[in-house]
């Protein structure tokens, strides 16, 4: 008896694995695929792209200041920069706290950098009229811990560093955080727009001769100062694109996301960052129909000079008409 209920059970499975088979097989919606045979790529530089960045909430961290230096945790890393806080009058700090500039240098050689390169005498201007600045020194720089190894992943984590500062103004003392602005300076000026789009915050923002060509031949084009004429990065760039789309990454898919005021300098002397670059960049975002002013200086070089007093007069005058709106 026992014989024939195994026989009966064993035809049963026969029968119902035959029939799975059949209908599967057939079937256009399933698909069975060896688990060995899958190709793992799980792209993990996709957490950066603008549109992912739009929707995570960053981190927050403890902002702590040792004298004019501050720093913050990002991903585990520590970040340094440079801050000025206002001297304040005989009543303290004002009730609602000192507003705040972010400012975001351009590229320096790491090997040539100290804390507030690029950005400390635009700071202590600010920070002389009232306005409380903080200057990161970015990965690899400053105080900094070390960057990706990979030239392209710590690029495209920038952004997310930034917006884990933004995130944790609140543990700054005597920060007005409905009073926040950004001033940025040739590649940090990418970095800014980048800041505007992903966020579509009204952050008042001054730029000094943006770097705002799509990505990545806006770091494509300085390759012929590299020692081996750009070819290891361009060796890196190849294998990212394999992978990823990099409109998902660069500024110009995006501009159409800025809700903030702007305010943009741009030297015809300017030996780093065609002026080209920012007439194509003013038209685009005049198209657009944004809130933008253009200045542009036919002896400045690219940091605004012989016209730096000038410049700088006139984003004080443009933070403080904002601040008070």
């Amino acid at each position: 008896m026992k014989k024939v209920v195994l026989i009966i059970i064993s035809f049963l499975l026969v029968t119902a694995s035959a029939f799975a088979y059949f209908k599967y097989s057939s079937s256009d919606s399933i698909t069975f695929t060896s688990p060995l045979a899958e190709k793992i790529n799980p792209k993990p530089l996709n957490k950066y792209s603008f549109e992912n960045l739009k929707q995570i909430e960053p981190e927050k961290s403890q902002i702590s200041i040792n004298g004019n230096i501050f720093s913050f945790q990002s991903e585990n890393k520590t970040i340094t920069g440079q801050i000025n806080i206002p001297e304040s009058g005989p009543d303290g700090p004002p009730k609602d706290g000192y507003p705040v500039i972010l400012m975001f240098r351009g590229y320096i050689d790491p090997e040539n950098y100290q804390t507030g390169d690029g950005t400390k005498n635009a700071a202590k201007y600010f920070a002389a009229h009232g306005f409380l600045t903080l200057a990161p020194d970015f990965l690899g720089y400053g105080g900094s811990d070390d960057p990706d190894i990979n030239s392209i992943a710590a690029r495209l984590k920038r952004p997310y560093n930034l917006l884990t500062l933004l995130n944790s103004l609140n543990s700054l003392p005597n920060a007005n955080l409905e009073k926040i602005f950004i001033w940025g300076h040739s590649n940090g000026g990418q970095i800014a727009l980048s800041m505007l789009e992903i966020t579509g915050k009204s952050f008042p923002t001054t730029l000094w001769a943006p770097v705002s060509k799509p990505f990545p031949y806006s770091i494509l084009y300085y390759t012929d100062e590299y020692d081996d004429r750009g070819r290891a990065l361009r060796k890196v760039i190849a294998g990212f694109e394999q992978d990823y789309n990099v409109d998902n990454f660069s500024i110009d898919q995006y501009l159409d996301l800025i809700n903030a005021p702007m305010q943009i300098h741009q030297g015809l002397n300017d030996d780093a960052v065609p002026f080209e670059w920012s007439n194509e960049l003013i038209e685009k975002l005049n198209e657009l129909e944004k809130d933008v002013t253009y200045y542009t200086y036919p002896s400045a070089d690219h940091n605004l000079r012989p016209n730096w007093n000038t410049v700088i007069q006139r984003d004080l005058i443009f933070f403080q008409k904002h601040l008070n709106q």
